[in-house]
């Protein structure tokens, strides 16, 4: 029995994540966590899976993956699967809970390969994280003609007054080197 597109969606990983991504390990230090988005990023181009971007959910004290997110807007004909918005769905689908940041929860930070869209940012509240770190910047995905939406320095200062905390952070080369790749593919740039 198939699902009606109609009454129902289904979100998934490509087939390759469950492989290279180790969901035993602690990643002790934003480098490590970065590195981990940026890797499925690339991976997701080297696969050709999906768009360009990864991002990953951890405990902010112990470094426990919670979820990863890759794009999946063209693969899953959905407009709202950036990696951000995959990997807040699997986080809460795996925590059983509609926030990352409820009573007895520890803190949960999300890395992701290149800084967050206006929606992803839109969602980061009612996701429950409370710190945002990324690679690349919303000028390097515009460079490929990426439209990253409305995002002002209000919306920042508004979230940051949430009690949400925002980095820009390591191996920002290593993420625009995955942008150029994905554009030389010829990746469709989407939303554009």
């Amino acid at each position: 029995m198939s699902s009606d597109p109609t009454t129902s969606i289904t979100v998934s990983l490509p087939g390759w994540v469950s492989s290279a991504v180790d969901f035993e390990r602690s990643y002790e230090s934003d480098v490590e966590r970065m590195r981990l988005a940026v890797f499925i990023a690339r991976e997701n181009v080297r696969y050709e899976t999906g768009g360009p971007f990864g991002a990953a959910i951890f405990e902010a004290e112990t470094g426990r993956l919670v979820s990863v997110g890759v794009n999946r807007v063209v693969a899953l004909n959905n407009s709202t699967l950036h990696a951000e918005m995959v990997a807040f769905m699997l986080a809460q689908a795996k925590l059983q809970s509609y926030t990352l940041g409820g009573p007895g929860q520890p803190a949960h930070e999300l890395f992701t390969s290149c800084e967050p869209c206006a929606m992803c940012l839109g969602a980061t509240p009612w996701s429950g994280v409370t710190r945002v770190v990324w690679a690349a910047t919303r000028e390097d995905a515009g460079r490929l003609a990426f439209d990253e939406g409305p995002v002002f320095q209000a919306t920042y200062d508004y979230l940051t007054a949430r009690g949400i905390r925002f980095a820009a952070g390591p191996l920002r080369d290593e993420a625009r080197r995955i942008l150029i790749e994905y554009d030389r593919q010829g990746g469709e740039i989407y939303n554009g």
